[in-house]
């Protein structure tokens, strides 16, 4: 199983940054709520990037402090780029630095509960409602057409299933090896699935 964890961790790795430079190359042609997704995945490339850095080449055996900023960047941009594409009034920003600022202190005042997890659990189920709406939206046909509505509908599918590794995480510690590297596994070809489904998308607005 570490094979596997090893084989998918540089897939999703691959499909990240082959995303991002295509991002890159197309921002400067997207529309302005389009262009969140973009600061979205250079934000996981920068996350990704260092983590792998300080464990690789500074021999950090403890990565947990990124964590939290993980949490929040995520949280923020994706809060920002579904608020724009919703139309939503400014406003909406004021609860989101709300839950925002809720998150940071969970994670600084009650890390030794774990709560931190339940952080991350509940901006996924904020990020799901938001990519609920939005292909409820698309469905009925009431918005502008969704060139990033592959996108939107991977996000949805990742974040929910996300929902679920996140609420055992705290089991991982007991189990075996292999289902531990089965459940990195798995989250790996989630985060694989929705970076394809980037890559396909900005191939699609070449033409």
């Amino acid at each position: 199983m570490h094979n596997y964890f090893i084989l998918t961790w540089g897939i999703t790795n691959f499909l990240l940054l082959v995303s991002c430079i295509f991002g890159v190359k197309k921002y400067s042609t997207l529309r302005k709520e389009e262009k969140q997704y973009i600061i979205y995945i250079v934000f996981l490339f920068i996350i990704e990037g260092v983590t792998n850095l300080l464990t690789q080449y500074y021999n950090f055996e403890n990565t947990s402090f990124l964590y939290p900023i993980y949490i929040v960047g995520e949280f923020l941009i994706l809060s920002n780029l579904f608020i724009k594409k919703l139309n939503l009034s400014k406003y909406c920003n004021i609860p989101i630095l709300i839950l925002t600022l809720g998150f940071i202190i969970l994670n600084q005042f009650f890390s030794i509960l774990s709560n931190e997890d339940y952080g991350k659990v509940i901006s996924n189920v904020i990020i799901i409602c938001f990519c609920g709406f939005v292909l409820l939206q698309e469905i009925k046909g009431t918005r502008h057409k969704n060139r990033f509505l592959l996108v939107d509908a991977c996000m949805f599918f990742y974040y929910a299933v996300s929902v679920f590794v996140f609420i055992i995480q705290n089991q991982i510690a007991v189990l075996n090896e292999n289902d531990y590297y089965m459940i990195l596994g798995v989250n790996n070809i989630l985060s694989s699935i929705l970076y394809c489904s980037i890559v396909y998308t900005f191939l699609k607005l070449k033409k």
